[in-house]
């Protein structure tokens, strides 16, 4: 009689000849985050190039070369019946006014406002994400266009983005075209907060591999623009007076996460 072979050593024989795959390989372009209900798109590891020689934003100098990690972004910026739901799901205490918010985002379907960089923090830990880096939302922004201004190329169109009063509030997030990795509104309805501290002087010293900004500092980073701001603060590599206050609440600041390649 032949000896029996488990059938767990079997498949360990098996699994041992298969050619080994990168998981990001077989990761989805889009997924939806169990948590909150967000849509959201796979932003490819590689490198970008990172900041802008245009118009002296001296800021965003000096141009250099920045490899990421992949990574999931949040498709649009949290939306106010998103944050209601974290509230109603945990004890955190959120100092804005719902009064103030229906005032520029009426309905749950648009941005969530007056939220302050620690509310934007304490949303991302419940949903078990985090707030991108800059430069996470930098390269996300462009859509995989390197040296354009905006997410869609040189050219301002007012087609593609709510800024500078042209509608005169937020839009329900996900109104305009998306850029080329699925992602809405990174230009225009409201500015983003991100992970970072902020450091005029940063790019100077920055780890060329997800570098995840200063160790310290007074302000954090913000990003996009919003639907008051002039079309300086729509280019994706603009962070001159593109900051706040971590606890600075305001009718034009909101904010998206983020998730590394694991995912629920």
């Amino acid at each position: 009689m032949k000896p029996k072979i488990n059938h767990l050593i079997w498949l360990a024989l098996a699994l041992a000849i298969l050619p080994v795959i990168s998981l990001a390989d077989n990761l989805p372009n889009q997924i939806l985050w169990n948590k909150d209900g967000a849509e959201m798109a796979y932003i490819p590891a590689g490198s970008f190039e990172m900041g802008d020689h245009l118009d002296n934003m001296s800021s965003a100098l000096p141009l250099h070369t920045v490899t990421l990690d992949g990574f999931y972004m949040d498709k649009t910026e949290v939306r106010v019946g998103q944050f209601k739901a974290f509230l109603a799901d945990s004890d955190y205490s959120w100092g804005g006014n719902w009064d103030s918010v229906a005032t520029d985002s009426p309905t749950d379907d648009h941005p969530m406002i007056y939220v302050n960089w620690n509310d934007a923090v304490a949303y991302a830990e419940w949903a078990g994400k985090r707030l991108p880096t800059e430069a996470e939302w930098e390269k996300a922004a462009r859509g995989g266009l390197d040296g354009k201004r905006y997410p869609w190329g040189d050219q301002l169109d007012a087609t593609k983005a709510n800024y500078a009063e042209n509608v005169g509030t937020t839009t329900v997030a996900g109104s305009y075209a998306a850029n080329g990795y699925g992602l809405y509104d990174v230009a225009g309805n409201v500015r983003e907060w991100c992970q970072d501290w902020y450091d005029s002087d940063y790019y100077d010293s920055s780890p060329a591999t997800n570098p995840p900004g200063p160790g310290t500092g007074s302000y954090r980073v913000l990003r996009g623009g919003s639907w008051l701001d002039n079309t300086y603060y729509l280019r994706v590599a603009y962070r001159v007076n593109n900051f706040s206050y971590p606890n600075a609440r305001y009718y034009y600041i909101g904010f998206r996460c983020v998730s590394g390649s694991d995912y629920p």
